[in-house]
């Protein structure tokens, strides 16, 4: 059987990119974009990048998912952030000189589009509503990240994990969110035995339902309230 590869997207055609921060481009500018960048596929649990490595571009998702993590001490991984369809990845680093602070694996299996430092540097000079769309995106991801903390460090294991499912709904939309037990309970930052005992709280509770390793979401409004949100 052959090994499964890569499938072309113009980015004129990419109906991940008007969600990125390359959506307001138009006309040279994709064509620009589209000669720069190189799509590749990747396969589950493939690295885009490791913690202390030296930032070589940044990585336009346009299928599948990411997770952005960083370890601690004793190795164990804290899950910081899902990207996913049309998030632009690793174009942080760009802008500190300094290697990457986080790691970055698929989740699934991705098609993944690529574009090189000095490339991307280039169209950031170049364009003001990049430059723009980046500082938004930044100051965004300061604020949401700040919410995050504040909910993981006040709130018990029990309210986390109905919070981190919340936002795992969004991320995953209209899919069921199809994370391993250990990947999640990383996300929550807690034990994977910690989480698997709770998921199964919230199934008797008729919370949520689980498929396999998938969970559907049952009740939003319960898990709110969980929450404590």
């Amino acid at each position: 059987m052959p090994e499964k590869s890569h499938k072309h997207v113009t980015c004129e055609n990419c109906l991940s990119r008007q969600n990125s921060l390359f959506g307001s481009f138009c006309g040279e500018e994709v064509d620009l974009l589209e000669r720069q960048k190189s799509c590749s596929y990747f396969k589950k649990n493939q690295p885009l990048f490791i913690e202390g490595s030296a930032p070589r571009g940044v990585y336009c998702i346009n299928e599948g998912k990411v997770k952005i993590f960083a370890r601690g001490e004793e190795g164990k991984e804290q899950i910081i952030h899902l990207a996913a369809a049309g998030e632009v990845v690793g174009f942080r680093a760009m802008f500190s000189g300094e290697p990457y602070k986080v790691s970055a694996t698929t989740l699934e299996e991705s098609n993944i589009c690529f574009i090189g430092k000095s490339d991307f540097l280039d169209l950031v000079d170049s364009n003001p509503t990049l430059r723009n769309g980046i500082m938004k995106e930044l100051s965004k991801e300061l604020a949401d990240r700040a919410t995050f903390i504040t909910n993981m460090a006040q709130k018990s294991v029990r309210e986390r994990l109905a919070f981190s499912l919340l936002m795992l709904q969004d991320i995953y939309k209209e899919e069921m969110i199809n994370l391993s037990r250990e990947d999640m309970a990383n996300f929550v930052g807690t034990a994977t035995e910690t989480l698997i005992r709770l998921l199964k709280d919230f199934k008797e509770e008729e919370l949520i339902a689980t498929h396999a390793r998938r969970v559907e979401i049952l009740d939003r409004e319960g898990l709110l309230r969980v929450a404590g949100n």
